[in-house]
């Protein structure tokens, strides 16, 4: 069988070493504070296992996902990672994720009850993160609720039940600097974290700052900081600056082959509907990714792919709708007998900025989103691999050949 042929044309490289190196980035830039790899959302679509993996070898002093059943999936490969699960609700099954080792995040106080009768019918001693509600009106303790939870929190760490390891807030417009909510959901935590004093806690982990208060707000790292986005090299502050000057590296190619080229004449509709139609004779791409893999249909005569050609690199736009299994692009102008590219030839949908590819960023761009639903909408249907290609092993990293 020929190695080099595969079952699937696209593909999402993960370059782990990326990841590893992003974290440690992420540290410096939050002056030494720990760093919590957030790994939630099957790793921003990079793979949980394989960004868990290496983030922790990139430091991480433990491991973010918002659902208890995705964290205890990762808690199965990962016993002796610490594991936070921060997203409760009264149906979740708490003895479950209490025999998982799991770290709770308690936003309410009926989950703070509910944690605490799950941790007394097992025997155990809890971890617990207490999540106070600063501004963002989303989920959280309520302000005036704080008091008596810390105070009930504290109870239960002297019943041995509870033990409170963090006490964290979400920020709400960190991604807009200068933002007065940030300043003041600040003060707010520094309330809450007096609340909890002064109830006789002392949490090892107190932390606010995500990846956009890691490049803005050094101030606000605290003992640790959430770095989601900017794990994967994705910039969380694209306006003020990008991915390189941060320092970081993208972790995702996101790739295919052309399936077809051929070329059309002037008036020429284009996909359905036929929104597009060509203005001269051109050639045309087919790339077999739709927006059944995480392509946005709102890419549609929007967006933009780097198509590698045996002379070069070209760019070519999107033309005509996004199809649920593929999309066509304009190679360009057919006014020469010869096409510019050929089936087979690689597309790279997102690549390096710095090498002249697109982005995440500018995949938001064009389709008038966030950088965050591009990367975690990427479908099943499109594998994960290594840089080349190489499959990733159970460790997410790339496995040698032969």
């Amino acid at each position: 069988m020929d190695q080099t042929r595969s079952l699937s044309p696209i593909r999402a490289e993960v370059d782990t070493t990326a990841i590893t190196a992003n974290i440690r980035r992420c540290g410096e830039l939050a002056g030494g504070a720990a760093v919590m790899g957030v790994v939630k959302a099957g790793g921003y679509g990079h793979g949980a296992l394989t960004a868990a993996r290496a983030a922790l070898e990139g430091g991480a002093a433990l491991l973010g996902l918002a659902q208890p059943v995705e964290a205890i999936a990762l808690k199965r490969e990962l016993p002796h990672a610490e594991v936070l699960a921060w997203l409760l609700t009264p149906d979740t099954d708490l003895d479950a994720a209490v025999a998982a080792e799991l770290t709770l995040g308690v936003a309410a106080p009926w989950a703070l009850d509910a944690v605490e009768a799950a941790a007394e019918r097992s025997g155990r001693t809890v971890r617990v993160h207490l999540e106070v509600d600063t501004g963002m009106c989303r989920a959280g303790v309520a302000p005036e609720e704080w008091p008596a939870v810390v105070a009930r929190a504290r109870r239960a760490e002297e019943a041995g039940t509870l033990r409170v390891e963090g006490i964290f807030s979400h920020l709400a417009c960190a991604d807009e600097p200068g933002h007065p909510a940030t300043d003041a959901q600040r003060e707010r935590f520094e309330a809450a974290l007096a609340d909890a004093t002064e109830a006789g806690l002392r949490p090892r982990w107190r932390h606010l700052a995500n990846s956009a208060a890691v490049a803005t707000r050094p101030d606000l790292a605290y003992d640790l900081v959430r770095p989601g986005l900017m794990t994967y090299g994705i910039s969380p502050v694209p306006d003020q600056h990008d991915a390189a000057a941060l320092g970081l590296r993208p972790a995702l190619r996101w790739e295919a082959q052309l399936s077809t080229v051929r070329r059309v004449p002037a008036g020429s509709g284009v996909s359905y509907g036929h929104t597009h139609v060509v203005p001269t004779d051109r050639w045309l791409g087919v790339v077999p990714l739709g927006y059944g893999d995480g392509v946005p249909r709102s890419a549609s005569d929007r967006a933009q792919v780097a198509v590698h050609t045996s002379t070069g690199t070209l760019l070519a736009h999107v033309a005509g709708r996004v199809c649920m299994d593929q999309f066509v692009v304009d190679l360009g102008p057919a006014a020469q007998g010869t096409a510019p590219a050929a089936a087979g030839d690689r597309v790279t949908l997102v690549g390096d900025p710095v090498r002249g590819e697109p982005g995440v960023e500018d995949w938001a761009a064009w389709t008038d989103t966030i950088s965050y639903e591009v990367v975690t909408r990427i479908g099943p249907r499109v594998p994960r691999t290594g840089p080349g290609g190489a499959p990733l092993d159970g460790r997410g990293t790339r496995r040698a050949a032969g």
